[in-house]
């Protein structure tokens, strides 16, 4: 009989946090149909990288959060023998979308149970991993703002743009791109573990996450108004990657030359990192549980853990 599946729910924020009292037992009822037992701790967003460390020599640990807890939790598995387990629980989700993990706790949780064991490349800045992106400039700033207001994140992020985007200004860096030295005037730079998709009808969608690259978006943004309008044009699918961005380009290292420290927001969550700061790729460097694709299609991720 196997183990106990080990299920560690950051109970502080997203879904989770909205089910309050219920959070327990409907974590239970969703892995009831699997008839696979688990072992459910529910934790502050602060105890979840120890108790996920005190894990990782279980074949599989399933994790219930959003992208930040997500991405705290790859860090602490990032080669280790266990394969990490996703249980939607944040606002966004984005790596759950990517892995194509359903977004109904229920199926997620037999996904978690019985899904296959796949392996996924990480992003890297410094010494913290990353599973979606890392960006510095404006949204760390946007996110920043937002987290002082006693809001819920989609309320509190209307007042933070405004009064980031009245004060913005575009700030010049200098980049080594693979070896070969660049310079970006932009609002913002974003980093992604492997290729964002510009397409219209799946834009900002991520067709692998085994491909071995970073992808780099400096966006063109001349003031407050200019980003405004761009803004706009990405959530209608418009964005242009002709006249929109200053550069697009895929590389497997980056590197933010300078001095001093800057803020980065991985995976939504902001940190203070010293500069130079160095970014790459670590492929194949987390293994995690995907849904068992049905015999003669194509999986999307195609290694094995």
């Amino acid at each position: 009989m196997p183990q106990p599946l080990p299920v560690l729910i950051n109970r502080s924020g997203g879904t989770a946090a909205a089910l309050g009292a219920r959070l327990e037992e409907t974590v239970r009822e969703a892995f009831a149909p699997s008839g696979r037992a688990i072992d459910l701790e529910l934790l502050d967003g602060g105890e979840m990288a120890e108790a996920i460390r005190r894990r990782s020599r279980a074949p599989v640990v399933a994790v219930g959060g959003g992208d930040g807890t997500l991405g705290g939790a790859a860090q602490a598995l990032r080669g280790k023998r266990a394969a990490l387990a996703i249980l939607p629980l944040g606002t966004r989700n984005h790596l759950a979308r990517a892995l194509g993990i359903p977004l109904d706790l229920a199926e997620a949780a037999t996904v978690a149970a019985t899904g296959e064991r796949r392996r996924m490349d990480l992003g890297r800045a410094g010494e913290r991993v990353f599973v979606n992106n890392a960006s510095i400039g404006i949204y760390p700033q946007l996110v920043r703002e937002r987290d002082r207001r006693a809001l819920p994140k989609w309320l509190g992020t209307i007042p933070a743009a405004w009064r980031v985007l009245r004060t913005m200004r575009p700030r010049r860096y200098r980049l080594a791109v693979d070896g070969e030295l660049r310079e970006v005037r932009t609002p913002l730079l974003f980093v992604g573990n492997n290729r964002y998709s510009l397409d219209p009808r799946t834009l900002g969608h991520r067709e692998s996450l085994e491909e071995g690259r970073l992808s780099l978006c400096a966006v063109r943004a001349e003031g407050p108004g200019h980003l405004l309008k761009f803004a706009c044009k990405v959530l209608l699918g418009l964005a242009d990657a002709d006249t929109d961005f200053e550069d697009l380009l895929e590389a497997r290292a980056i590197t933010v030359e300078g001095e001093g420290e800057i803020g980065v927001a991985l995976d939504g969550e902001v940190v203070k990192m010293a500069l130079p700061l160095a970014l790459d790729i670590l492929p194949a460097a987390l293994g995690v549980v995907a849904p068992r694709v049905p015999a003669g299609r194509q999986p999307l991720y195609s290694r094995t853990h």
